[in-house]
């Protein structure tokens, strides 16, 4: 990754942090899909370390050619619990880490959820599941494709967050980022054209029976021609006719000779702008002995009144 999107935190700062998210842990109901507990996270969220809070701003305002980054040396609590291992694994507790997350990705805007996925958590966990390793999900361990969280949505976070608590033990696990922002510069300007026109198809899986019906099609490369957002997801996407696939078929190369591959170690947090980066996973061996890959994570959106409608009672997670 390019030297502006990796921010390491001193460790004066790593403590400053760690004693903030004691604190929000500690703060009354405790639970964290609670409005009080999250109103009061955003209050403290002012209070993070000041060069932490400031690139964390710089970032929001834009994310740079690498659509993404990397905070490390960030505090991680001692004595973490085993690593959870069933399908759907979330933290409905106020934890160190949990609040950590917390804290940072209030800076950048409001964490939400779907109601439809991982219950509706507000901070959920990526974990390896038993009989879960082929799964082009976050419960799998082999190799997930690159893609846009939630393509298929109408109202898709705008950035995702990332936060290692604990490695794999062999420590071959990349989490993998692609920026449209180097990807473009690679594809033809014919290609591009196609691209921009709505010839693309994203269903959602059968979990979101809210937006079930015709999928509305859709473009890949949307926005801005010269600095485009992008709306992929390489496994699921579906191109309408054989110009469109041929053209997918040379963004997603030009996405793969793009890409960066990041072996996130305990108290790395990796932030991905989900507007112009794909990410995915490379395959990894999970032991299923309570020591295996854990990483929080947590969806932000920069804009909550966009999807006013489909947050009851003005609340944090999407119907």
């Amino acid at each position: 990754m390019d030297a502006q999107s990796v921010f390491t935190l001193n460790d004066t700062e790593r403590h400053e942090l760690s004693a903030l998210a004691d604190v929000l842990a500690g703060t009354e109901p405790g639970k964290i899909d609670e409005e009080s507990w999250m109103s009061a996270g955003r209050d403290r969220s002012a209070s993070i370390p000041a060069r932490l809070a400031a690139r964390v701003r710089q970032f929001r305002h834009d994310s740079g050619v690498d659509g993404a980054l990397l905070i490390r040396n960030l505090p991680v609590a001692e004595g973490l619990p085993p690593t959870p291992a069933v399908l759907g694994s979330v933290e409905r507790e106020a934890t160190n880490p949990a609040s950590v997350i917390t804290l940072v990705s209030l800076q950048l805007g409001e964490i939400i959820a779907f109601r439809n996925e991982k219950s509706g958590a507000l901070v959920q966990n990526v974990v390896p599941v038993p009989g879960q390793e082929a799964a082009q999900n976050n419960a799998g361990s082999k190799r997930l494709g690159m893609h846009v969280e939630n393509t298929f949505h109408p109202n898709r976070p705008d950035y995702v967050a990332l936060f290692c608590l604990r490695a794999d033990h062999d420590r071959e696990a990349e989490l993998q980022i692609t920026s449209v922002r180097r990807a473009v510069e690679l594809v033809s300007d014919v290609d591009r054209k196609v691209l921009q026109q709505p010839r693309f198809v994203t269903a959602p899986p059968s979990s979101f029976p809210s937006l079930g019906g015709e999928p509305e099609p859709h473009a890949l490369l949307v926005g801005d021609v010269d600095d485009p957002d992008v709306r992929a997801d390489f496994i699921s996407t579906v191109p309408l006719d054989e110009e469109a696939a041929a053209a997918k078929d040379r963004l997603e190369q030009a996405f793969a000779e793009v890409v960066e591959s990041l072996k996130l170690e305990p108290g790395d947090l990796a932030i991905v702008d989900n507007r112009l980066a794909l990410h995915g996973r490379s395959f990894f061996k999970p032991r299923y002995d309570g020591q295996d890959r854990w990483l929080h994570r947590t969806f932000i959106q920069l804009d909550g009144r966009r999807s006013r409608a489909v947050r009851q009672g003005n609340g944090s997670v999407l119907d």
